[in-house]
Parts: structure tokens; C-alpha cells; sequence
């Protein structure tokens, strides 16, 4: 399913609908380029599961942990340079939390049944979010 998005509120409201479906467990690999809109998109997520906290990237910690509804871990992999990296770090552990995990930059080999949104920019405000249907539904 395609959703395009002509500002940062039309991909928050899009966020919050895959927001509704989740349980826990999940993880969401955002896919795009360089200001694409993914961690615009993973603010919304943030928000809408009930999170206070402003939200950043988290380029140079790898990841990041936020409180709400579920537990939150942003992850952003731009700067690690394999896989071997992120296992050294120990950075998989987290999907085990029971929480919604968020990846930037994906470097994880073997992520099992994520939820993969590619975000691209179609110039101006204009975003488009490509997701397998069963997780947004009508």
C-alpha cells in the first residue's frame, strides 16, 4: 500500500495508523534516502504511542529508548559500517524487549518478519511511504 504525504501532520496522521496495529514485538525497518522523512515519520510513531519526550535521531548513539504506550528503541545505523558492527555492540538485544523497534539506515542481516516501510521524497513536502497492506488495513 502507497500513502502519499504533502506534510510532516499527513505523516504523522499516516504514523499514528500504523501506531494503532501494533502490540509489541514489532520491527520497522524505514527505508530512504537522506532526508527522505523517515525519522519525521518515526516521531509520529513516537507520538502516537503516547510518547512525551521529543524525539531526535539518534546518529551517534545508534540508539535511542523512549517511554510510552510501548516502549519505543530508535535506532539510526547511517554511521555503522556492517553488520559484524552492530552484533559487536550488541544492538540486537532490543528486539527481544518486548517493545516497537525503529531502524534508520538498516545494517541487521537476519531481522526476522520486520514491517519495511520505503519512504521517498517526491520533491517540495511531497513523501511517498510504500507498506505491506496488512499493517495499516482501513
Amino acid at each position: 500500500m502507497k500513502f502519499l504525504s504533502h506534510s510532516a501532520e499527513e505523516t504523522f496522521a499516516f504514523a499514528k495508523r500504523v501506531a494503532d496495529k501494533l502490540k509489541g514485538g514489532e520491527i520497522i525497518l524505514l527505508n530512504g534516502d537522506l532526508g527522505a522523512g523517515k525519522t519525521t515519520f518515526t516521531k509520529g510513531l513516537a507520538r502516537a504511542l503516547g510518547v512525551k519526550e521529543t524525539v531526535t535521531s539518534p546518529t551517534f548513539t545508534y540508539v535511542k529508548e523512549y517511554d510510552g504506550r510501548l516502549t519505543l528503541y530508535h535506532f539510526d545505523m547511517y554511521r555503522v559500517s556492517d553488520a559484524d558492527e552492530v552484533y559487536e555492540l550488541g544492538l540486537e538485544e532490543y528486539f527481544y524487549k518486548g517493545g516497537v523497534v525503529v531502524v534508520e539506515w538498516n545494517k541487521f542481516d537476519d531481522v526476522r518478519n520486520p514491517i519495511i516501510i520505503n519512504v521517498k521524497s517526491l520533491g517540495g513536502n511531497l513523501r511517498e511511504f510504500e507498506i505491506q497492506d496488512e499493517y495499516i488495513g482501513d
